[in-house]
């Protein structure tokens, strides 16, 4: 399973990856194994600005719908528009195709309380 070292976590397994005050954000490969095969992801909150845990979507697999919390609160500058035609991305590459959104980070303070790779590791049993 794949964690990689240069991204951070949440305990809702979330990852982020930080680009200045902008970041990145999808699910975990934990995630998507836990999921299973991913048929949809419903995110309409381009534009809206959203506190740490709101929610921001929500990611369809064959037996569940989940919804997906914002790790950090920001401003919603982008929706990766691959996911609409092609949402198993999330499957099969959680950490590069298949990110979810970008965001304008309101506090980049808050990236503190973020977990690193070992200690998300920790967390899944790893």
């Amino acid at each position: 399973m794949k964690i990689p070292e240069n991204l951070l976590y949440t305990e809702d397994h979330e990852w982020i990856k930080l680009e200045d005050d902008t970041a990145y954000i999808g699910i975990t490969d934990f995630a998507q194994r836990e999921l299973g095969d991913i048929v949809y992801v419903e995110i309409e909150t381009l534009g809206e600005n959203l506190k740490e845990h709101d929610v921001f979507g929500s990611v369809e697999a064959v037996k569940t719908v989940s919804d997906l919390f914002l790790p950090l609160a920001g401003e919603i500058l982008e929706i990766n528009s691959k996911l609409e035609s092609n949402p198993e991305l999330v499957n099969s590459d959680p950490y590069g195709e298949g990110w979810m959104i970008k965001i304008k980070i309101a506090n980049l303070f808050d990236a503190e309380g973020l977990l690193r790779s070992g200690s998300y590791a920790s967390l899944i049993g790893l």
